[in-house]
């Protein structure tokens, strides 16, 4: 395994700063070295760099004027050093094939049962030795569809296939490189298509993972499909929630575009646009598309169409009612307060009207003040 030295370069210093530090110890560089100059005008103003028997007269103020710029200048240029000692201190990336030639990720391809070989390069930018754990590792989305993975006790798959032999464990000096080398055999009863994987290295808890498209040679087959298509929120916050489920054994680099149609007509839509995700043979992921043209009244058929290159179109459909609940509830109220008001009116009208006919007729006065009619059977008359 070759060691090489790795030469202060300020352009990787940089990049390996964390987010914020680099900016912040510069403007602190920056302020010593203002604190610098504003001594040497403190100097002037007291009159020491003017009178024949201060400093200029005694031939200190060249030795002074030397030593205070020398600090200015480390405080200034020590900046790229400090935030790097603040940063990770190695990186991980795949060897270049060529001198310049740098490479995302590990690209590799062969038949069931081939060995194949690529390099892994670690730099240690640090001023430390660095002890950094090798391994390989199983790939697959997660549920929003970033890339991610496997812990070593759950990668049983092209990750189990990945081996270091005996540079599983790497000691690299304070500014040096080193390359190693890495097989990935492949099983003879391997599947055919995309093995995604990764190669793993750690340290002290901080983990880097290189990305491994491993492409075993045979049929290959491109498809997928749109699952449970539904709307969720109203107004100019909807959104259209699917599933996008990836059913061949390649990778795959999907393209989204929706489709609405009210009963008043075409409702906007959205235009297809390439996906933020590459969804992995076999894995499933649920997203989200912001819909900003959803209807405020109406009742939608919507379609969700999905592309990828070599596979068929797959869609899927859903209905939404969108309905202002708020004013519905207003609207509602409001004839149901109508419709009261006007049933109890005509109660009371009809009430009003049949009040004569439901009383008894009066008696007559003669009738009143006619004395009771006695009969006694058997009488005489």
């Amino acid at each position: 395994m070759p060691v090489l030295p790795v030469p202060p370069r300020p352009g990787t210093l940089r990049r390996l700063d964390t987010a914020g530090r680099s900016g912040a110890l510069a403007r602190r560089g920056a302020l010593a070295g203002s604190g610098v100059l504003a001594g040497l005008g403190v100097l002037a103003r007291l009159g020491f760099l003017r009178r024949p028997g201060g400093l200029a007269g005694s031939g200190v103020l060249a030795r002074l004027r030397v030593v205070l710029f020398a600090a200015a200048v480390a405080l200034l240029c020590g900046v790229p050093a400090a935030a790097a000692a603040d940063g990770p201190g190695w990186t991980a990336e795949p060897a270049a094939g060529r001198p310049g030639a740098a490479r995302p990720y590990f690209y590799l391809a062969g038949a069931p049962g081939a060995v194949l070989e690529d390099r892994l390069t670690l730099a240690n930018t640090s001023d430390r030795e660095r002890v950094v754990a090798l391994r390989g590792a199983d790939a697959h989305n997660t549920a929003d569809g970033a890339f991610a993975v496997r812990p070593a006790r759950e990668s049983v798959g092209a990750g189990s296939w990945i081996s270091f032999g005996g540079s599983a464990t790497v000691r690299i000096p304070p500014r040096t490189r080193a390359v190693v080398p890495f097989t990935v055999t492949v099983p003879p009863a391997s599947a055919p298509g995309d093995h995604p994987a990764a190669v793993v290295a750690a340290e002290d808890g901080r983990e880097v993972g290189v990305r491994v498209h491993l492409r075993v040679s045979g049929p290959q087959l491109a498809a997928l499909t749109v699952e449970d298509v539904a709307v969720r929120g109203k107004g100019a916050s909807a959104v259209v929630a699917y599933t996008l489920v990836n059913r061949g054994n390649v990778a795959l680099a999907p393209e989204m575009a929706i489709r609405a149609t009210g009963r008043f007509g075409e409702v906007p839509g959205r235009a297809a646009r390439a996906l933020p995700v590459e969804l992995l043979p076999g894995q499933r992921v649920e997203l989200t598309e912001p819909w900003p043209g959803a209807p405020v009244l109406d009742r939608v058929d919507l379609t969700v169409t999905v592309t990828a290159p070599g596979a068929a179109p797959a869609t899927a459909s859903t209905t939404a009612w969108f309905v202002p609940w708020g004013i519905a509830a207003l609207t509602g109220g409001g004839l149901l307060l109508l419709g009261g008001t006007a049933a109890a009116a005509l109660l009371l009208v009809r009430r009003t009207r049949g009040a004569p006919h439901d009383r008894p007729p009066p008696e007559p006065a003669a009738a009143r003040d006619r004395a009771p009619h006695h009969e006694l059977t058997g009488a005489s008359r």
